[in-house]
């Protein structure tokens, strides 16, 4: 396992900058967020593939651990746009790409189909897709999510422990879920609330680590953490950092 950062840890700086800093802050990997209202659109990645490789190849010796790609377009746009990440990803040496679920309310069915399409596409491009856990959609429910994985082959999961602890399904644990897990998303939470000071919340690292030692899961702890009021941002990225390799 390698512990990484999000670029979503410094939404209001452009790219280059968010690599500089994570260099600073001594991190040695980078997930980048594809997202519209991001630095890096999916809509950009569509219009001009060979000019977002540029960019995400210029991470200052940064190892790119995956996309986290969320698309506002639908219909024919979305999976339009879905490929040319694919795309993206195939160019920068990248298999992980991780996704929304639907909300909730969305058929299973359909939900199905579409995980199993988007699966396909990133097939042909030596990708592996990976649901994201969050509270409002599908995958909020860690029973759900394996039986979207049993149903779609080669879909796994981007395990955020997080929208687990301080979700609705805090009571039915997730160790369910280390087998299917592509990906993981980290921050300290407890039961009232998403994400706290690290220290201060109620995220077991060690169990989490320990489990997915268990399944050989040998890929990235993507450290993602938000701002939080009056708190030293760059102090919480260090530290938890510095918690995460502790425990490697």
């Amino acid at each position: 396992m390698l512990v990484a950062a999000s670029t979503d840890c410094y939404p209001e700086i452009p790219l280059p900058e968010v690599f500089e800093k994570l260099l600073d802050l001594e991190y040695s990997a980078v997930e980048i967020a594809v997202r519209e209202d991001g630095q890096l659109k999916p809509s950009d990645v569509v219009a001009d593939v060979e000019r977002c490789v540029g960019l995400c190849r210029d991470t200052h010796r940064l190892e790119i651990t995956g996309y986290d790609v969320r698309i506002d377009a639908t219909g024919d746009e979305f999976y339009e746009q879905f490929t040319a990440c694919c795309r993206l990803a195939k160019a920068t040496k990248v298999a992980s790409i991780t996704v929304p679920s639907a909300v909730h309310g969305t058929p299973f069915n359909e939900e199905v189909e579409h995980l199993r399409r988007l699966v396909a596409i990133a097939t042909l491009e030596s990708a592996c897709v990976s649901i994201r856990s969050e509270l409002g959609r599908l995958s909020e429910d860690p029973d759900t999510v394996v039986v979207l994985c049993d149903n779609v082959k080669g879909l796994g999961v981007t395990l955020d422990p997080s929208h687990y602890i301080a979700g609705p399904h805090a009571h039915r644990g997730f160790e369910k879920l280390d087998k299917y897990t592509y990906n993981v998303h980290l921050r300290d939470s407890d039961k009232d609330h998403l994400q706290t000071r690290v220290g201060q919340g109620t995220v077991d690292y060690g169990k989490i680590i320990s489990g997915l030692e268990k399944v050989n899961y040998d890929r990235a702890l993507v450290v993602n953490l938000n701002r939080l009021p009056e708190i030293d941002h760059d102090a919480e990225m260090r530290k938890l950092r510095l918690l995460l390799e502790s425990l490697l």
